[in-house]
């Protein structure tokens, strides 16, 4: 599977969770919210992703080549 792809799934995976927990057990659970949509900005601007980093030290997600001869989101 390709690296963007775990990145966007964790990180929706992780807002609406963090969503669920806000609305059953305490509203603070939205700063986590506000943490991970902050880090997805961040990236779009640095291209450097937090998760990128740690997915790649523990070998998950290895670099594929995309259709067009590009390389996946992990490639720098």
């Amino acid at each position: 599977m390709r690296m963007h792809m775990i990145i966007r799934r964790l990180a929706g995976s992780f807002i609406l969770l963090s969503l669920l927990l806000a609305h059953y057990h305490s509203h603070y659970w939205l700063w986590f919210t506000a943490f991970v949509g902050l880090n997805l900005i961040q990236s779009s601007f640095a291209n450097i992703c937090p998760l990128e980093l740690i997915l790649s030290k523990l070998g998950v997600g290895g670099c594929d080549q995309a259709d067009n001869g590009r390389r996946a989101c992990c490639s720098k």
